[in-house]
Parts: C-alpha cells; sequence; structure tokens
C-alpha cells in the first residue's frame, strides 16, 4: 500500500501549472514502475465498480455502471426497423452517446460532442465483429424487417476511464434487455407481424461473446489499466482494445500524441487480453448473480 506520506509528497510544489504536472508525471512515473500506483492498486488492477439493470422503466433493457467516480447511464430502445443493405438478414445496433453537462464543465455548450463521438465510434468498432452479438435473431423478415437496438449512452460523471466503463455498461444493459417475441404471418401474400403484449413472452440476447474495452495508459516505460483522471493527464499514449470472452480482440485503437514501440504494444496486449478475461468474467457473474436475486436485487459490486 501507499503510505500517507507518498500521497502527500504528490502534492503541488509550486503554483505554475507546468511544473505541478511535471511533478505529478514524475511520481506515477515511478509508482507505476512499482507496480504500486498512488491509490494503493497495481498496474493491472481496476478500481471497485458497482452496477445496477432495470434502472430505467421505459426501455427495453438498461445498466447504470459506477467506477469511483464516473457514473454513466445506458437505456435500449428496441424497435422495428430496415436491416441494412449489406446485412440483410440480420439486426442492427446503433450508439449514441450524449455527455452531461453536469459531468465536467468542459462539457458544457457543444464541448462533449468530441468525446461523444469517439466513445460511439469505439463501440461501433469493438461490436463490429462477428460473434459479439447474434444479430441474425434480430432479424424477423430478411430484407424487410428487423430489430434495431437504438442504444443511448448518458455520462452523468467524469472521473477517468470513461471507454471501459461505457462498455460494461452498454454490456450490462445488452444482458438486460427484453425484446417482444414476434410472429409472422401470411394472409393472401400479404405478411402481418404479430408482436407479443405478454411481459413474459421475450427474447433476450446472449452476451457471453460481446466486448468489454480495456484501456492501458502508458506512464512512463509502464502501462496501467483504469487510469484516473490524474494518470490520464500524464499519459501521452494509450492503447483501447475491445476483449470478449475468451481473450478474442474485436478492435482496437492507439490514442495520444506519445509513440509505442513494439514490445510495448505486445506487452499491452497481452496485459490486455489477461485483463479482459478477468473483467469479462466478473462482469458475467455479476450479472448472473442479480438476476437471481430478481426484484430483492440491489447495487451489484465487482472487481473489488
Amino acid at each position: 500500500m501507499v503510505s500517507m506520506e507518498h500521497i502527500a509528497s504528490v502534492k503541488p510544489v509550486a503554483d505554475n501549472k507546468e511544473q505541478q504536472r511535471v511533478h505529478w508525471k514524475g511520481e506515477r512515473h515511478s509508482t507505476a514502475q512499482d507496480n504500486c500506483r498512488e491509490d494503493g492498486r497495481g498496474c493491472e488492477d481496476y478500481r471497485h465498480m458497482t452496477l445496477e439493470t432495470g434502472v430505467v422503466s421505459n426501455t427495453s433493457g438498461s445498466s447504470r455502471v459506477r467506477l469511483a467516480n464516473t457514473d454513466i447511464l445506458v437505456g435500449i430502445k428496441a424497435e422495428l426497423g430496415t436491416p441494412a443493405p449489406d446485412k440483410d438478414d440480420k439486426g442492427r445496433l446503433e450508439f449514441f452517446v450524449d455527455c452531461s453537462a453536469n459531468a465536467t464543465p468542459e462539457f458544457e455548450g457543444r464541448g462533449g460532442e468530441e468525446l461523444a463521438s469517439e466513445i460511439s465510434n469505439m463501440l461501433i468498432r469493438v461490436y463490429d465483429c462477428p460473434g459479439c452479438v447474434d444479430l441474425q435473431k434480430l432479424c424477423i423478415i430478411p430484407k424487410q424487417q428487423c430489430w434495431i437496438l437504438y442504444i443511448d449512452i448518458l455520462l452523468l460523471e467524469c472521473g477517468g476511464n470513461l471507454f471501459d466503463a461505457a462498455s460494461v455498461a452498454v454490456k450490462a444493459a445488452l444482458f438486460d434487455l427484453k425484446i417482444p417475441r414476434v410472429t409472422v404471418t401470411q394472409d393472401e401474400g400479404h405478411v402481418e407481424l404479430e408482436i407479443s403484449d405478454d411481459p413474459y413472452d421475450v427474447q433476450t440476447v446472449d452476451v457471453k461473446s460481446s466486448p468489454c474495452i480495456v484501456t492501458l495508459s502508458k506512464i512512463g516505460h509502464c502501462h496501467v489499466v483504469d487510469a484516473s483522471q490524474k494518470e490520464e493527464a500524464c499519459c501521452l499514449a494509450r492503447l483501447m482494445l475491445g476483449v470478449a470472452e475468451h481473450g478474442t480482440i474485436t478492435g482496437m485503437k492507439k490514442e495520444g500524441s506519445g509513440s509505442l514501440d513494439p514490445s510495448s504494444i505486445d506487452d499491452m496486449l497481452d496485459t490486455g487480453k489477461r485483463v479482459g478475461i478477468a473483467l469479462n468474467k466478473s462482469l458475467l457473474e455479476s450479472l448472473e448473480e442479480e438476476q437471481r436475486q430478481g426484484k430483492k436485487k440491489g447495487r451489484t459490486g465487482f472487481l473489488r
């Protein structure tokens, strides 16, 4: 564990913001290299995370995830629509991200639009991989009718590591998803759809192969997962990976002005796979436990 004396030494040593940043950066370099960060975590440790599902009543599925000071709400609406021309036998996923102005002053006005676009594009990338979600089960009539899942992500508070938290919230909301069962009938050449109004006659989505995003931030010669806001300020390069249940990488993106040499990338890929497998396993166990609790469920915590 990090001593109180060491934590105190991270305080700014001068009024100059650049000197303050350099001092913080130096402290984080040394602690990361010792596999001990200022909050006592190791380089591959997440902060404690809590999740709830079924939190928004007028959606087909919803979740709320809190990762330290990061707070994200996800709601999914299932609506009938037309399949994409190049995937005419599959349903569709549509991601929308909204950065609440209350999350941080930086989001006031149109300040959060760029970040919202980055998060939605990353989610599109990691889910655009065969097997992440069985989209064929969302198709009702090829080339004509399918279910479109509109996934709305609201950033309520920002405390670092938004991409990972958003991906966990999306996977939890997909687990909670309940779509009315549709019966297709033909009468004199006309196709009719009958949507069940029985709340128990529903279709669910298998999320076992759905990915979680693992962000690895390079600090000095080391890389850490679940960077705090202070650690993110000291990071010049980071690698974001979409990792499925068995370590399959479904998407990847490098961000930041710093460079990553090939050996560092290999190490980060290995770490990302290892951490991603553990994250997916812990998340699914927590979701299944919450499902067993039914109406008596409360907030489910994991990654202690």
